[in-house]
């Protein structure tokens, strides 16, 4: 178990640097092949279809996250079991989550299928965008447990301490959806089927690379047979602590059922998507911070389980003050280029008009997620649940849902994209002031 000691020994800003930026490349690359996917439905299918893949995906994330929940949960266990040097937990927590992932990703999916038309419906597929949502969900669905894997995986390589290997778990699916796109939509002219059938075989290609790289890599976590029986304590911790990612993701996807009906109540199909190609910007400018994030999250297990209160200390300010940072510059960039980023995905004047400002008051305060995901963050490594799960809830469940409710009724349109820095700036504030109450007792 060698792999993991440099969490507990390098220097925490070199450490970070080390960890982070392989997870902030690969998300960066996943980000860019959602706007690349964007753009070519854009650009080849129209405003319909960008539309229909923001409708889908936050669906699709919903489904996978199955995978995410048991691999944060996982990764949690595995990073403090290898801190304290209980290498045979670590092993027992990566076998049961291995079954779960599989079992519960192919059984989420089936329900899927039988409740399709009913789960777009509630999404906010209204209009002409059903058609579209339908033919693009029917074809992502295939690839959904694929996906879920490869979140599991990628969590848990994190855990042990291997960046790079999990930055080519998110970079593989990006390359490929990157190379067949234009062949499927435009060689094929299979229009918005090209474009699903491109993702979901990126989302195979990615499980592949965590299979292989379990199996045949270097992995200090290897797959044997006797660790795939279910430890039902394990589970139980394993859920304790993923709960916090499917309570996130389940506020996103009530934040998407309601967003999408409320931009098509104040905005028609155009404010859908609007709205999909903000989200598409979002995902892309906040990949440095999330980057920060990924590569702080084992660090802190390490220490934590190690008793180190000094680094974990050290590794939560580093993490902000990078995160915040980063942040600051993409949103200088963002403020300057928004005509250009949003006429990259459509010619559409009307689209091109409209969502240019309401890109701008979407990211007035987005430099401040740094201290929110980092907060949040702190206490999923640590394990402990119920703080976690009330931080990682308080941007897009306490605060965003109800501001999308209210400030519409008086500002329509543009209140919903001004419920997002007010739910940035709520959050920030919560999070700095838990946060350092939680430390401050931990100091003492």
């Amino acid at each position: 178990m060698q792999n993991s000691k440099h969490l507990g020994e390098l220097p925490i800003p070199k450490l970070l640097v080390q960890q982070a930026v392989p997870a902030f490349i690969g998300i960066l690359i996943l980000s860019i092949y959602g706007i690349v996917d964007t753009i070519f439905v854009g650009r080849w299918v129209g405003p319909m279809a960008i539309a229909a893949i923001t409708v889908v995906l936050p669906i699709t994330f919903l489904i996978a996250s199955i995978g995410m929940a048991i691999g944060v949960g996982g990764a949690s266990i595995i990073s403090r079991a290898l801190g304290g040097g209980k290498e045979e937990k670590a092993f027992k927590a990566f076998g049961n989550q291995v079954v779960l992932t599989l079992f519960l990703s192919l059984a989420i999916v089936a329900l899927g299928v039988y409740f399709q038309d009913q789960i777009l419906l509630l999404f906010g597929a209204q209009g002409a965008i059903l058609p579209y949502a339908r033919e693009y969900f029917s074809i992502i669905l295939i690839g959904i447990p694929f996906l879920a894997w490869a979140m599991m995986s990628n969590n848990v390589i994190q855990a042990e301490g291997a960046p790079k290997v999990a930055m080519f778990i998110m970079i593989v699916p990006a390359v490929v959806n990157l190379i067949l796109d234009p062949i499927l939509i435009i060689s094929f002219d299979m229009g918005l089927a090209g474009a699903a059938w491109a993702t979901t075989i990126s989302y195979i290609f990615s499980a592949a690379y965590a299979v292989r790289f379990f199996i045949w890599g270097k992995s200090e976590l290897k797959i044997k047979w006797g660790c795939l029986k279910i430890d039902w304590a394990i589970v139980r911790e394993i859920f304790s602590i993923g709960i916090v990612t499917l309570a996130r993701q389940g506020a996103i996807a009530i934040l998407a059922i309601l967003l999408n009906n409320t931009l098509f109540t104040y905005g028609d199909e155009f404010g859908v998507a609007i709205y999909g190609i903000i989200n598409r910007v979002m995902m892309f400018a906040n990949s440095p911070v999330l980057g920060v994030t990924q590569g702080f999250i084992p660090i802190a297990g390490y220490n934590y389980g190690a008793k180190n209160w000094k680094r974990v200390r050290e590794s939560i300010r580093t993490a902000v003050i990078y995160g915040t940072v980063m942040a600051l510059f993409i949103f200088v960039i963002i403020l300057v280029f928004s005509s250009s980023i949003v006429g990259a995905f459509t010619t559409n004047p009307i689209l091109i008009a409209q969502a240019s400002p309401a890109l701008k008051i979407v990211f007035v305060a987005a430099p401040l997620i740094s201290i929110q995901l980092v907060g949040a963050a702190y206490f999923q490594a640590a394990g402990k649940v119920l703080p976690a799960l009330l931080l990682t809830l308080t941007k897009q469940g306490f605060c965003l849902i109800p501001l999308v409710l209210i400030l519409p009724y008086y500002w329509g349109l543009n209140g919903i994209w001004i419920a997002f820095p007010m739910a940035d700036v709520l959050a920030a504030i919560i999070t700095y002031w838990y946060l350092r109450r939680a430390l401050n007792k931990k100091g003492k």
